[in-house]
């Protein structure tokens, strides 16, 4: 059954993160409220248990994620998704500013996850938004690889010989499955859709303290039994096509679609059982449900829930990211 409270676009209030490696572009490019010179990633829309997000507008204002989900279950969320995963929300969105070199890292399957951390694994999507021209990703390893020869060049110091680096181009996608040892590089900004889960597993950190003026902690053993050694098809490529989703992504944890936005367009989200997210990445517009509408911009993020029917999205030069559980 409908409940009127749910019959509007959800936004919450971004959770920003400083970082060793973060900047100034989160503020620069998409307004975000901060004044720090390192902020590395801004939490759109958060379940993790420290970090639950808090709705900024409309009648639910200062509601928690956490509580929406409890109060709605599958009206907010999916009957599908309310079976699966309960009043835990499934997907983490983030915008991430790296002006240093993230670490070097790894995230564990869920089965490991599950019997390390009773937690889910991470598997996790980048869409390039802007690149510094040396911006570089680390995706893999650029020879074939097995647990000797990793430990070899762990010992040795020398893990950059073996990692297979990418020129960051704005609107690539990658998808980057749990145990693909990965990296962002300097002067790269880029939006995150990841399963529900904070455990990383960093194996190389160039030798820098974190915040706190510390060498941050290396997972060289936890890392071993999660790494994937074989080769991984990390880049996924995707039409151009004007005011009708492009896939760009699709997995069990998450479907993400790309909708270039020239003129108004109806969606219709009838025979998606989940909560819709959309993630402006270029441009400007309003989302309408109903007489209901909400204006966003680039670097807006925005929750449809799943008992709403239709939406109309109103720009004539918008990008955005529509994300949902198939």
């Amino acid at each position: 059954m409908k409940n009127n409270k749910l019959s509007y676009p959800i936004k919450f209030i971004p959770i920003l993160k400083e970082k060793v490696w973060g900047g100034t572009k989160l503020q620069q490019l998409f307004n975000k409220n901060t004044n720090s010179d390192n902020v590395g990633e801004s939490w759109e829309i958060s379940g993790v248990a420290s970090n639950v997000s808090i709705v900024q507008n409309g009648d639910l204002k200062g509601k928690s994620l956490t509580q929406l989900i409890q109060e709605f279950s599958s009206t907010l969320v999916g009957e599908k998704v309310y079976e699966i995963f309960g009043s835990a929300f499934p997907l983490l969105f983030k915008f991430i500013d790296a002006k240093e070199d993230l670490s070097v890292q790894l995230h564990p399957s869920d089965t490991l996850a599950k019997k390390r951390h009773n937690s889910f694994g991470k598997n996790e999507m980048w869409y390039i938004l802007d690149s510094e021209k040396q911006g570089k990703l680390v995706v893999g390893f650029n020879q074939e690889m097995n647990e000797t020869l990793y430990i070899k060049h762990l010992q040795n110091n020398t893990l950059s010989e073996i990692l297979h680096f990418e020129n960051a181009k704005k609107g690539d996608t990658y998808f980057i499955e749990t145990g693909t040892v990965h990296a962002i590089g300097a002067g790269v900004v880029l939006a995150e859709i990841q399963q529900t889960s904070d455990i990383t597993y960093r194996i190389y950190d160039y030798n820098r303290p974190g915040i706190d003026g510390e060498l941050r902690e290396l997972h060289t053993d936890l890392a071993l039994e999660a790494i994937n050694f074989k080769p991984v098809n990390y880049k996924l490529s995707s039409e151009n096509k004007l005011n009708t989703p492009v896939q760009l992504c699709s997995t069990k944890y998450f479907q993400t679609n790309k909708i270039e936005i020239k003129k108004t367009i109806n969606r219709d989200l009838r025979n998606i059982d989940s909560f819709v997210v959309y993630m402006c990445v270029e441009g400007e517009g309003a989302i309408m449900i109903n007489d209901n509408s909400e204006e966003f911009k680039k670097g807006d993020t925005l929750l449809i829930p799943a008992q709403i029917n239709f939406v109309e999205i109103i720009s004539n030069n918008a990008t955005i990211l529509e994300v949902y559980i198939p």
